[in-house]
């Protein structure tokens, strides 16, 4: 399905940029730094947050269609390369049936995510369908404008029995956003179920984490899933058990989880129970530190340990402690983990680039003595596409090391 054609072209005012600030724009980047605009030329202080202006060089030329948001660092936000285009209900509509394009080309069941902000060129718009129900999460105050607009694209595409609009992230505050959850259509059950490599997993929607479920470590789980026969398995941050089910499932000898939220973990073994595999998965609530620390004292080993926290660098100046923090935590894994099993370690902050985190691994296997050979890089998955030009979409990070404990000699 093509993007609308231009014939809904309106008047919209100019953003210029500031001389030499063009080249991102012009290689494909879609985020325009509130530092970047000449200001004297074309004052922020004249835009309605979320209003659609046409971005240019310094020369004049067009570089495309942007919203606006005065008050925020990411002041522009270009969603079309057509300078003329308005963003309207009828582009919403075509991006999201790209989108859904996409999604039902690779997988066979409607559990994904369905939009990826920048990547689908739906900058602000994250949306997941679990089945027949949907979450939303808009984080800018240019897609804010089109609330309505989304409901009637998504009800018309996927035809869903409830959209809750999960608008609770922290960014929003940042648009001058109110963090909400609330029904924008249908009937939203408390919970959702889905299906994933092989396993059935059930969680709360309107009080669970992020939109509720993350899929975007769908096929680092499989690949886990496919070295776990036989061996004990340990998921570390483990939420609703993605991990430690689907390893059980594959035939793990045991499978524990260990989340701090007891709420996560009452949902891991329910989707153990749902999966068949209750007698095999065990829970353990406490802080992922605190709570390895505490393995390790009672002497406990495992083939295969996955360790995959939330964003520890929210901030770039946040780097240096975030990454002892990485640090500290692949140490305390690998201190778990038996001679020749694996640690498949992630990172989904952002600021933490591949070679951060594979330093972060070279220094924790000095810590704990062992030896690890990264046999594995893990990306995201296939829904949760990357904009070639845009290294901020390709967000999470990880690989899959083998563990040598050297004996003496070795």
């Amino acid at each position: 399905m093509s993007a609308a054609p231009a014939s809904n072209a309106v008047a919209m005012r100019t953003l210029a940029l500031r001389k030499g600030e063009d080249r991102r724009l012009a290689a494909g980047h879609l985020w325009i730094f509130s530092n970047e605009i000449d200001v004297a030329k074309t004052p922020l202080t004249g835009f309605a947050p979320g209003e659609c202006a046409r971005v240019e060089s310094p020369q004049g030329r067009p570089l495309g269609c942007a919203y606006v948001n005065p008050a925020a660092l990411i002041a522009g936000r270009v969603y079309c390369q057509d300078a003329t285009r308005p963003l309207d209900g009828e582009l919403v509509r075509a991006r999201l049936g790209q989108a859904l394009a996409l999604r039902e080309a690779l997988f066979d069941a409607p559990f994904y995510r369905l939009a990826f902000g920048e990547a689908d060129m739906l900058p602000g718009l994250v949306v997941d369908r679990f089945g027949p129900v949907l979450a939303v999460q808009i984080g800018t105050a240019g897609m804010e404008r089109l609330r309505g607009e989304i409901v009637d694209a998504l009800t018309e595409l996927v035809e869903p029995t409830g959209i809750l609009f999960k608008n609770d992230l922290p960014g929003r505050e940042l648009e001058g956003l109110a963090r909400t959850v609330e029904v924008a259509a249908g009937t939203v059950p408390d919970e959702a179920e889905i299906e994933e490599n092989g396993c059935r997993f059930v969680f709360p929607l309107a009080g669970g984490q992020k939109t509720g479920w993350f899929y975007d470590m769908r096929a680092a789980r499989a690949m886990a899933a496919g070295l776990s026969r036989g061996r004990a398995v340990l998921d570390v941050f483990s939420y609703a058990g993605g991990l430690g089910v689907a390893c059980a499932r594959a035939g793990a000898e045991s499978a524990l989880c260990l989340d701090a939220s007891g709420q996560a973990l009452e949902h891991a073994a329910r989707s153990a129970a749902l999966s068949g595999v209750a007698d095999h998965v065990e829970t353990l609530a406490a802080d992922a530190f605190a709570g390895l620390k505490e393995l390790r004292a009672a002497g406990r080993r495992f083939g295969l340990v996955s360790v995959d926290p939330p964003a520890f660098v929210k901030r770039r100046k946040d780097l240096d402690k975030g990454l002892a923090a990485y640090r500290t935590a692949n140490r305390l894994a690998l201190e778990l983990v038996e001679d020749g099993g694996f640690l498949l370690a992630c990172s989904c902050s952002q600021h933490v680039g591949r070679d951060d985190l594979r330093k972060v691994l070279a220094g924790a296997a000095r810590d704990a003595g062992v030896r690890l050979a990264l046999v594995r890089q893990c990306h995201q998955d296939a829904d949760h596409p990357i904009h070639p030009a845009m290294p901020e979409t390709e967000y999470l990070k990880g690989f899959l090391c083998r563990v040598i404990r050297p004996g003496r000699g070795l």
